[in-house]
């Protein structure tokens, strides 16, 4: 092999499924998703309050892969406290489905929520009260069509205060936001809304920038939420750079193929076609491991990479979403002078930085790819 694997060996052995489900299953902790996890575990902690927590950010940026992680982790320190309170859940997690008509399906979203609240493991189990909501012998939850969704309302509402679960994670929560015209989006959230404070059970949503919208409904939802955005690796700060390329050297190194291919060689081409995102950057070369798998080659090469990329047109629109979230999200000296301005603090001015933080992100555009590539399969110092 051309460069030190970190991988067991004898997966060179195994059957390409195997090999494949590895590659698919690592998950690389890598510092942004480390940082907000660790803001978000912060957060939950202690919500000051807060009834939401909205997680912001581009589709394919990592945001499940962050669920599932503060899922773990919020489930390992529940562990004491579970042995003598057998039917508490520590975290509920489900998802938002985009719906097949123009209204969010709110009686498809109470039934996710229940199944998810209902592991069938647990020993303690309670009476809903609501007719047509059962359980099985196997302790799966069974509910019959006719059951309405104020119904299935109230039994997610027993079964919240009864399983007293630290957080409900909602993912792709931006589905929220699909409905037919003559419904308003504030009725959409303060069915949310009410659902935590009849619960006391802290919301956290997370979604792409179209969750934005939910953000400043009103000033009663502003004070009760609590802002975090995941943001992507950006091309024009080193520092983001350098850990993109770290990630990039890591996966390389993960992938279960005989010779190790060059990754990092081209990656101008993997953060042009990822646009910093890990996430996207992970199903790339996922897929791009399983063609080589299929055919059995001994690496990855470069038509493999560039059979399975993003199109030009597919980045450009990706990025043009991504530019006016970013923008939506950053605050500018003019914000905060206006803001002075309607306060009448113009007179009295405290003492401000000389410029307010700016996303880096926004200055310029992805990195331009060369016209030149290295060979993959050439060993290169990454130092």
């Amino acid at each position: 092999m051309t460069q030190t694997t970190k991988f067991p060996l004898e997966l060179l052995t195994r059957p390409a499924p195997e090999r494949l489900a590895y590659f698919e299953n690592y998950t690389v902790g890598h510092p942004r998703l480390q940082e907000i996890a660790e803001i978000l575990m912060r957060t939950i902690a202690e919500p000051a309050g807060a009834s939401f927590i909205f997680v912001y950010g581009p589709s394919g940026v990592g945001k499940t892969t962050l669920r599932l992680r503060v899922e773990q982790k919020l489930t390992e320190l529940a562990l004491p406290k579970l042995e003598s309170d057998r039917g508490r859940v520590p975290v509920v997690g489900v998802e938002a489905v985009a719906p097949e008509s123009r209204n969010f399906n709110w009686k498809d979203y109470y039934t996710r929520a229940l199944i998810a609240l209902e592991e069938p493991l647990i020993d303690h189990k309670f009476d809903y009260g609501v007719r047509g909501i059962s359980r099985d012998n196997f302790g799966k939850i069974n509910v019959e069509s006719k059951v309405v969704a104020p119904a299935l309302r109230r039994a997610l509402e027993n079964a919240l205060i009864h399983r007293h679960p630290d957080v409900f994670f909602v993912d792709e929560a931006q589905h929220f936001g699909k409905m037919a015209s003559g419904y308003k989006l504030q009725d959409q959230l303060d069915c949310l809304k009410s659902l935590a404070n009849m619960t006391g059970i802290l919301h956290c949503l997370l979604g792409t920038y179209e969750l934005l919208t939910f953000r400043n409904l009103s000033g009663q939802l502003s004070r009760r939420s609590v802002d975090i955005h995941f943001r992507r690796y950006c091309a024009d700060n080193p520092e983001d750079l350098k850990a993109f390329k770290k990630v990039l050297l890591t996966f390389q190194q993960k992938m279960p193929v005989a010779k190790t291919p060059d990754l990092v060689s081209n990656l101008e081409y993997f953060y042009e076609r990822t646009l910093g995102c890990v996430g996207i950057l992970k199903n790339w070369l996922t897929r791009a491991l399983k063609d080589a798998l299929d055919r059995e080659a001994t690496t990855i090469t470069l038509k493999d990479l560039q059979k399975r990329a993003w199109s030009v047109a597919q980045c450009k629109r990706m990025f043009q979403e991504i530019e006016e979230g970013e923008k939506e999200l950053s605050e500018t000296k003019e914000d905060v002078q206006s803001l002075r301005q309607l306060l009448k603090l113009e007179k009295t001015p405290i003492a401000l930085p000389e410029e307010t933080p700016k996303n880096t992100c926004l200055q310029k555009n992805v990195a331009e790819r060369k016209p030149t590539r290295d060979p993959i399969g050439v060993q290169q110092d990454v130092s």
